[in-house]
């Protein structure tokens, strides 16, 4: 890389740091005019933490020296003052270790600062100050969460190192109870606005029903059907009015906005509304009158849509289906609703094939389940399947979600050019061409086709994913496709879903689940009543489009250490046993492997094989100097389980 001038390398500048546990950091700071992240190296980050906004200067250029580096002056915000993790009693001192492994120091905890925390107790502590980076920075415990190694305990520190919490403020409880308490109450006087202006349209006779996983608590949707003249349809994607009891800026409303979504870990749900909200006076339980905000469709056998309307609804769902259930019907072993299943199956796949022609991408990947015994221990891992019956209710969420972007985006051109009106969009941007280029090197390696250019259509990206399909591989393609991705996030400015196709697009379905999605409720209401946003409120729209998308990486975050957690847990007692395998990374320290079952990653040491091997960066292998053996991405491997950590959630294998 070129020499910065040496303006640029004496001058303060201000971005986020990214540690690593080794004491490392690197600054990625877009309003700064250099093209690299800047290296902070070891004993130059003052009391920088991971996230943390920085102040730091960027230092001169050394011989050989190929990365730029800088040295942090300041912290000027933390990103992070609550952390999770074990308590160390030695000689009377007590120390902190975080879980998260970006966290390079361990924490002082003055002795009375324990909160009655023992040796080897998982805790929350706040970090009380730190100012001298030759000193450990000092915390005080304020949550006990019980032993470490503890199934509840390992689960809940997860939740907690993510943001989020397993309890709810007791103002949040005592506003949902009082909505339950009112519900009734609630009802009747909706119900009395059936046939008024900007009154609820009464769909409780129209067939209706829920399809949810077997072990589902809270339902968010329903779809209706009902035959009309002429050969049509008129089809109902009911999602559950979580706006009409969540208001804006009660405390119920704020807390859901802190959590931005409900979180799924392997054994339990930590839901962003409290139970009693989820489970019952929101929930689209069969069989009883719900509030709903519906978008309804009347579409012809060819699936083209000759209508559409958008409002509250009074809704009551004849019938609960789970997924097994539901696939049972279409496949003839059972008749309930069986012609108005079939006929809705068809239209999904109607519109799964119209999906695909314009350029969506199949990222379909398996995902994965445990079987525990009473204990909580991973006794089986299986993979879920996903159905017709799945894609059938997908396809209708994604045409709700299109419709009433499609909607907003057009009420806005209609009524002031967004200064009446606002919208938040769940928007995905094309891929960056540098990790396109590198995609196709991969894909290329492996002997299949990749456009040589940096710029690729969806379509083209769909038929490479579609080209491959039954590969060895295959799923070693798509992960590396979906790293090469940008990340979907919620925006106030449309610019269209790459991965869907969709040129307008929103999370409209799951506002028992996802903030966004009852902020649409909120925002799609006002169009439809043509009331008037302030600028207060679209600057607002920015911030929680902003948090919402921090907030579900965070939960996505927090979902993937809990099934790691327990593929570790799980290999652990079976130390020794012998696996089959695919070669997911070759790097200049290890060979990284998925066992083909389970999905479980694990690395073996190349200090651990029986030749020097050299790693072929272009073809992603690695080869051996006197064997010429290669090791190469989607090989079959077999391989022994020789260690599980789970403290650090790793596996180590030895080729077989």
């Amino acid at each position: 890389m070129a020499r910065q001038p040496h303006s640029h390398r004496r001058k303060p500048f201000i971005g986020v740091i990214m540690t690593t546990g080794k004491g490392l950091g690197f600054i990625n700071d877009e309003a700064r005019p250099f093209p690299e992240d800047i290296l902070i190296e070891a004993g130059g980050l003052e009391t920088a933490l991971n996230g943390d906004t920085v102040e730091f200067t960027v230092l001169p250029r050394r011989p050989g020296m190929i990365r730029q580096t800088g040295k942090v002056i300041r912290v000027v915000k933390r990103a992070k003052t609550i952390f999770v993790g074990t308590i160390q009693l030695e000689n009377r001192t007590a120390g902190f270790s975080p879980d998260d492994n970006r966290a390079y120091t361990d924490f002082f905890v003055p002795a009375n600062k324990l909160g009655g925390a023992r040796h080897g107790d998982k805790v929350q502590a706040k970090l009380a100050s730190w100012t001298d980076p030759k000193r450990l920075p000092t915390a005080e415990v304020i949550r006990v969460l019980g032993a470490k190694g503890e199934h509840n305990v390992e689960m809940e520190s997860i939740v907690l190192d993510k943001g989020f919490d397993t309890r709810f403020p007791a103002p949040v409880l005592d506003e949902a109870a009082e909505i339950e308490r009112r519900k009734a109450e609630i009802m009747a006087h909706e119900i009395a606005t059936i046939g008024k202006a900007n009154g609820r349209r009464d769909l409780r006779d129209a067939l209706t029903f829920t399809i949810d996983p077997v072990d589902a608590k809270d339902f968010d949707d329903a779809i209706s059907f009902r035959a009309l003249p002429g050969s049509l349809y008129e089809i109902g994607v009911h999602i559950a009015d979580v706006s009409e009891y969540v208001r804006e800026g009660s405390a119920l409303d704020k807390e859901a906005l802190h959590r931005g979504s409900s979180v799924y870990l392997v054994d339990r749900t930590i839901p962003m509304l409290p139970e009693v909200l989820s489970n019952d006076v929101c929930s689209l339980n069969p069989g009883s009158d719900k509030l709903a905000f519906s978008a309804i469709f009347t579409m012809d056998a060819h699936g083209k849509i000759h209508g559409r309307w958008f409002g509250k609804t009074i809704i009551n769902s004849n019938k609960r289906f789970t997924y097994e259930e539901g696939q049972e019907v279409l496949d003839g072993k059972k008749e309930t609703y069986r012609e108005e299943l079939t006929a809705l199956n068809k239209l999904a796949k109607i519109l799964q094939k119209e999906k695909f022609a314009a350029g969506a991408i199949e990222f379909e990947q398996d995902e994965i389940k445990f079987k525990l015994d009473a204990d909580n221990k991973p006794i089986g891992v299986y993979r879920k399947v996903r159905t017709d019956i799945h894609k059938l209710v997908e396809e209708f969420m994604l045409l709700a979600n299109r419709e009433v972007a499609k909607f907003t985006f057009d009420s806005i051109k209609k009524n002031g050019n967004g200064r009446q009106t606002g919208a938040i969009y769940r928007i995905h941007d094309v891929p960056d061409k540098d990790k396109i280029v590198d995609l196709g090197i991969l894909v290329r390696a492996l002997g299949h086709y990749f456009p040589e250019t940096g710029d690729i259509s969806s379509k083209e990206l769909s038929a490479m994913l579609k080209s491959i399909e039954g590969a060895p591989e295959a799923s070693l393609i798509k992960t590396a496709a979906i790293r090469s991705m940008s990340k979907a996030i919620y925006s106030t400015k449309n610019i269209g879903h790459f991965g869907l196709a969709f040129p307008f697009y929103t999370h409209f379905t799951s506002p028992i689940r996802r903030y966004p999605d009852l902020l649409v409720h909120r925002i799609l209401a006002n169009h439809l009543y043509v009331k008037r946003f302030g600028d207060r409120d679209l600057a607002r729209f920015d911030q929680i489009a902003m948090r919402s998308t921090e907030r579900e990486i965070a939960a996505a975050e927090a979902e993937r250490a809990s099934v790691k957690y327990k593929q570790v847990e799980y290999m652990q007692s079976r130390i020794g046993a012998e696996f089959e395998g695919t070669v997911t990374g070759v790097t200049e320290w290890g060979i990284y492997i998925e066992e083909k079952g389970t999905k479980c990653e694990g690395m073996v040491p190349l200090r651990s094989l029986d030749d020097f091997y050299e790693l072929d960066k272009k073809n992603y292998c690695l080869v051996g100097q006197k064997t010429k053996k290669r090791y190469r991405l989607g090989d079959s491997v077999r391989f022994n389980v020789i260690s599980a950590d789970l403290e650090r959630k790793t596996l180590d294998y030895a080729l077989v």
